[in-house]
C-alpha cells in the first residue's frame, strides 16, 4: 500500500509566485541561485503534473496580494512584513503576484484564502478545505523556504496532518536557508524530506 494514498495526500503548494520564481519578480534575483541549483521550477512543474495526474488533489496557499498600503498603520510588522510594504511586493494584478506560468491553477485544484504572514494555515480556509476533502497527508513545495514553507509544515504538523517535504521543489534567498529547512528544521518536525523523483516513486 502507498504510504501516499491518492484520496488522502494533497500537493500543497505555498507561494510558486512569479515574484519569486521568474525573471522580473521582484525576489527572483534574490532566489534564482538556490532555485537554479535544485531545478525548483522544472521540479515543480514535474511534481504538479504527476499529481495530477494521479489524482492526488493540487492545493494552493499563496500570499496576500496587497494595494501596496494595505500594512499601513499596523501595530506590529515583522521584517518580511515591512520588505513587503517597503519594496511593494505582491501587488494585486501585477506580474509578480500571479502564480509562475508552468503551475497555474487548473480545474478542480483547490485555492486557499490568502496567508498574510507565513503559514498557508494561519487566518485561513486552508485547514477547513483540506479536512472538507479528506486530506490527511500533506506534500510540500514552493517558496520561501525557511519562512513560509517552514512554518506552513510546522503548522500542518501542529493541526495533525502528515507533513513530507520536496527538498528540490523549493527556494530561498541562500543555500544556507535552503540547508536550514532541508537539513535541521523539518526534520525535527516534520514527516519527511523527499526530492521530487523519491516521492513520485511513492505514488
Amino acid at each position: 500500500m502507498s504510504k501516499y494514498p491518492v484520496n488522502e495526500t494533497a500537493l500543497l503548494l505555498v507561494d510558486p509566485l512569479n515574484e519569486f520564481l521568474s525573471e522580473g519578480g521582484k525576489l527572483w534575483e534574490m532566489t534564482k541561485g538556490t532555485a537554479e541549483t535544485a531545478g525548483t521550477i522544472a521540479n515543480l512543474k514535474k511534481l504538479t503534473d504527476a499529481c495530477r495526474h494521479a489524482g492526488i488533489q493540487v492545493v494552493y496557499a499563496l500570499h496576500h496580494a496587497g494595494t501596496g498600503d494595505d500594512y499601513d498603520n499596523w501595530k506590529f510588522l515583522n521584517p518580511a512584513q515591512q520588505a513587503i510594504k517597503d519594496n511593494q511586493v505582491f501587488i494585486k494584478g501585477s506580474f509578480g503576484a500571479e502564480v509562475h506560468p508552468d503551475v497555474t491553477p487548473q480545474v478542480g485544484d483547490l485555492i486557499a484564502q490568502e496567508h498574510w504572514t507565513s503559514s498557508g494555515f494561519a487566518n485561513t480556509d486552508l485547514d477547513l478545505l483540506l479536512k472538507q476533502h479528506g486530506i490527511q497527508r500533506v506534500v510540500i513545495a514552493g517558496n520561501r523556504a525557511n519562512t513560509c514553507i517552514d512554518s506552513t509544515g510546522r503548522y500542518a504538523v501542529e493541526l495533525g496532518y502528515h507533513a513530507t517535504l520536496i527538498s528540490d521543489a523549493i527556494a530561498a534567498f541562500s543555500e544556507a536557508e535552503m540547508e536550514a529547512t532541508i537539513n535541521i528544521n523539518w526534520p525535527a518536525f516534520g514527516h519527511a524530506v523527499l526530492t521530487t523523483d523519491q516521492f513520485l516513486k511513492q505514488i
